[in-house]
C-alpha cells in the first residue's frame, strides 16, 4: 500500500464503520493523475447476512465525500467510486486472505520474485508478512505483502451456479427421418 492509500484508509475506515450499517472498508484503490484521478473504496458486510446494496454505496459515498471535502487530502481533481467487492474481490490485508483460505487467488507482483511476475493458486495461509499460495504442482509460493501489487480471488462460477459445470458437452447430431430407400432402383 502507498503512503497516500494508508492515510486515506486511516481517515475513511472509521467513517464507513460509523454509519451504523454494519459496513467495513475493505480497501482503497487510488490512481492519481495530473488531469483527473480515481479514488475507489470497496465496502463489505463481513457477516454475510446480505450483500452490499446500491443504497449502502450511496450512503458511504455521501458521508465520505463530505469528509474528503473538509480534510481535502487529495490535491488534484478525482472521481470517488464506492463499490461492493464483487465475486472476484481484491485482497488487501492478511485477515482478508485468511478469510478466503482454500480459494483460488491470482496475484500480480510489484517486483519479480523467483522469475515470476504473477502467481495463481489456492490461498493456504497468511500472516502479517506474507501470503502463501499453493501451486498446482503441490509446491508453495510465499509472497511478501509488500511485494503484492494486486491480489484478486478467482471465483468458481460453475460452483456458484453461474456457469455450466465441466467442459462443454458435445452437441448431439441432428437426426433426420428418411423414407426407406428401395433395394433395387427402378423397381417398386
Amino acid at each position: 500500500m502507498s503512503t497516500k492509500t494508508d492515510e486515506l484508509t486511516a481517515m475513511l475506515a472509521p467513517v464507513v464503520a460509523g454509519l451504523g450499517l454494519g459496513l467495513e472498508l475493505q480497501g482503497i484503490e487510488f490512481a492519481p493523475s495530473r488531469s483527473h484521478g480515481l479514488l475507489r473504496l470497496y465496502i463489505d458486510l463481513p457477516g454475510g447476512e446480505r450483500p452490499v446494496s446500491v443504497d449502502d454505496c450511496e450512503a458511504v459515498s455521501r458521508e465520505v465525500s463530505a469528509v474528503l471535502d473538509v480534510h481535502d487530502p487529495i490535491a488534484s481533481a478525482y472521481t470517488l467510486e464506492v463499490s461492493s467487492p464483487g465475486l472476484d474481490r481484491l485482497i488487501f490485508t492478511p485477515a482478508q486472505a485468511l478469510r478466503f483460505a482454500g480459494q483460488q487467488v491470482k496475484v500480480a507482483l510489484a517486483l519479480p520474485q523467483d522469475g515470476r511476475r504473477r502467481v495463481q493458486g489456492v490461498i493456504l495461509r497468511a500472516d502479517a508478512d506474507a501470503l502463501v499460495v499453493g501451486l498446482g504442482d503441490g509446491g508453495e509460493f510465499a509472497v511478501p505483502f509488500v511485494n503484492i501489487d494486486k491480489a484478486r480471488l478467482v471465483p468458481d462460477y460453475a460452483a456458484l451456479g453461474l456457469a455450466p459445470a465441466g467442459p462443454k458437452a458435445p452437441r448431439p447430431r441432428r437426426q433426420r427421418a428418411e423414407a426407406p430407400k428401395p433395394k433395387h432402383p427402378g423397381t417398386h
